[in-house]
């Protein structure tokens, strides 16, 4: 077995009687060494002077953003509301399209836009999703359900007639 303290002394010994200029040249003045290319497959991570594409798609889901404030279509239940909650999907999953972008593209205030559409699309998905299936409050104004079939309400029961007594 080795002696790992008495090699460790050995190599201490060593370069403590070896000068610094001796240890690491100095190398001499020249052009700097070319750029490694980039390895396959591996985006760069950053593409200087072109932040136009992020603030591009920023842009786009900005406009998805606000365009489902006036959702024209029935959003209740059912298909509809499917449609709805598609779209929100659509809202969210823009907002993080255009977040990885602004990310990679060292655009801070478009990424933090970016993150609040995310933010947005979730709450919106939330408002609809949450009474439905009895995690919050529910609401006068949204069904119980998905669905646009009614609960069964139970029909009233008659009283049974009295009969009168002599």
């Amino acid at each position: 077995m080795t002696d790992w303290d008495a090699e460790l002394k050995k190599i201490d010994r060593q370069l403590e009687s070896i000068s610094d200029s001796a240890l690491k040249p100095m190398p001499a003045r020249s052009a700097p060494p070319p750029p490694s290319p980039p390895k396959a497959g591996v985006p760069p991570a950053r593409v200087e002077g072109r932040t136009w594409p992020a603030l591009l798609r920023l842009a786009l889901a900005t406009m998805l953003a606000v365009g489902i404030l006036f959702w024209p279509y029935p959003s209740r239940c059912g298909l509809g509301l499917a449609g709805y909650l598609a779209a929100l999907t659509g809202v969210t999953a823009a907002g993080l399209w255009s977040s990885v972008w602004t990310w990679r593209h060292r655009t801070p205030r478009a990424h933090v836009i970016s993150l609040l559409l995310v933010v947005y699309g979730i709450t919106l998905a939330a408002v609809e999703i949450l009474p439905r299936v009895g995690y919050a409050k529910a609401d006068i104004q949204r069904p119980t359900g998905f669905s646009c079939v009614a609960p069964a309400v139970p029909a009233p029961v008659a009283p049974a007639p009295q009969q009168k007594t002599r």
